[in-house]
């Protein structure tokens, strides 16, 4: 091929030339005319590359399960061209992996180095990163253990990012996963999530959650150090990354050990973020990642913060996500005193009488679950909450009226607030709550006892296969 503008070039002469130097030009001579296919497979028709593909992967195969000293450069050339023309179009990559280019390119690799080495991890990585039936290949024939044996002897930085991009490719993969535990791997998808592009840390990362489904998994990426990665990815990711990077950190946290440690590496104010944002999903992991981080009192104090804060200065849709935290929190023995003794009652209260119907919702159904503490209905009664609940005994919104009459019953059947509240015994909302909550008693008390079982929140698992 020629310098002229790619535009001017007959590519079907040119790719005579091609072909004719490759068949019986000298070493030197093919060398140049796959250096110039490479130079211009940005332009060149996508035909025109695919026709070109067989030879390269004749002169890529030969004498394959050896470095052939004297085919070694144009082994490295036929890998270049590869890549460059994979780069091109996801049609290529896949032609190139039917051909068996995946095989060839771990064959290859044992025994590499250097440049050569270079060259081929960076043709691997594009043609698994595009093509499905390469991923399987490098996946279940012996492909995973010559990656992770080279990360184990590799020193150079750009080379050992490249293993560890392939490694995150196939990290989704349930059997890679498996594998990569038989062969005591792990650390390396840790090491992963920081290095490389972002769309590899991602998947990384997302790898990771996987792992830590398990209870053994949890326990073991943690040892690792993967907290720290993760976190920082969650600060630095764009929107779709931090989504992946919450959610993984949700499935770690329910490490009860590693817990507190989370929230000292920065979590609560970048979940707070995901709380705030205008994505249901975010909403959800935030929501679902405080409740577990809440276990210890001190993240609570923190996450409420960070509520309140919702509360007063975010818009509707965070404000209810917001007070849907503190009416699960609400549910938690541990972290009743710290909901009520973070100065949220107030606020909440407002919430009532200003919000949405979302909003009243949520803050209705906070107060009428801490209604059943009596410390609690004193700070409830204090903050003026019973006549506005007696307001909403008649409010058209039945989930409101339902949160409210909840509530009552419980300021009812307490002394110190009975007579208070009586004139309200005739209102039907109250009346039907009323039964409805002594027929729910009366069940549970002849039910048989059974041990309790709780489900942490399902974070996504086993969805890639």
């Amino acid at each position: 091929m020629d310098e002229s503008e790619s535009g001017d070039i007959d590519w079907e002469n040119e790719l005579r030339k091609f072909q004719n130097a490759i068949a019986t030009g000298t070493k030197s001579k093919r060398i140049k005319a796959m250096s110039m296919l490479a130079r211009y497979s940005k332009h060149a028709p996508e035909h025109v590359l695919a026709r070109t593909i067989p030879f390269l992967m004749e002169i890529l195969g030969h004498n394959n399960r050896s470095i052939d000293s004297a085919n070694f450069s144009l082994q490295m050339a036929s890998a270049y061209c590869l890549k460059c023309i994979a780069c091109r179009s996801d049609e290529l990559v896949t032609q190139m992996g039917a051909n068996g280019a995946a095989q060839l390119l771990l064959n290859l690799l044992p025994h590499s180095d250097g440049m050569f080495l270079k060259v081929l991890v960076k043709c691997l990585l594009v043609v698994v990163g595009f093509c499905n039936t390469s991923r399987a290949v490098v996946a279940t024939a012996g492909g995973l253990g010559i990656i992770v044996n080279k990360l184990s002897s590799c020193e150079d930085r750009g080379i050992r990012r490249y293993l560890l991009e392939i490694l995150s490719l196939l990290a989704l993969r349930r059997n890679v996963r498996r594998e990569i535990v038989r062969l005591d791997a792990l650390h390396y998808v840790v090491e992963a999530v920081g290095v490389g592009s972002m769309v590899s840390r991602e998947r990384a990362c997302q790898a990771i959650g996987m792992f830590g489904v398990t209870r053994e998994g949890r326990r073991a990426v943690v040892e690792l150090g993967a907290i720290l990665p993760v976190v920082e990815l969650f600060c630095s990711g764009d929107h779709t990354t931090k989504l992946v990077a919450g959610n993984t950190l949700g499935v770690i946290s329910a490490h009860v050990d590693c817990i507190r440690s989370i929230a000292q590496a920065g979590a609560v104010p970048l979940y707070s973020e995901l709380l705030e944002g205008g994505d249901p999903s975010g909403k959800d992991i935030a929501e679902d990642a405080f409740c577990v981080l809440a276990v210890d009192e001190a993240n609570a104090i923190e996450i409420v913060g960070h509520l309140v804060r919702i509360m007063r200065d975010g818009d509707n849709e965070a404000k209810a996500a917001a007070a849907n935290v503190v009416w699960d929190l609400s549910t938690y023995n541990h972290s009743i005193p710290v909901v009520r003794d973070s100065g949220v009652i107030p606020v909440l209260v407002e919430l009532l009488g200003s919000g949405s119907n979302d909003v009243k919702e949520n803050v209705s159904g906070a107060f009428s679950q801490m209604s059943y503490d009596r410390v609690n209905r004193i700070a409830l009664s204090d903050a003026g909450v019973v006549p506005i609940f007696i307001d909403l005994l008649h409010d058209d919104f039945e989930e409101l009226r339902d949160n409210a009459a909840e509530a009552l019953v419980n300021f009812y059947e307490d002394p110190l607030y009975h007579d208070s509240v009586s004139h309200i015994i005739d209102v039907p909302s109250f009346r039907s709550m009323q039964n409805r909550l002594a027929q729910l008693r009366e069940t549970n008390e002849r039910a048989p006892v059974e041990r309790m079982n709780i489900d942490l929140p399902a974070w996504n698992s086993d969805q890639i296969t």
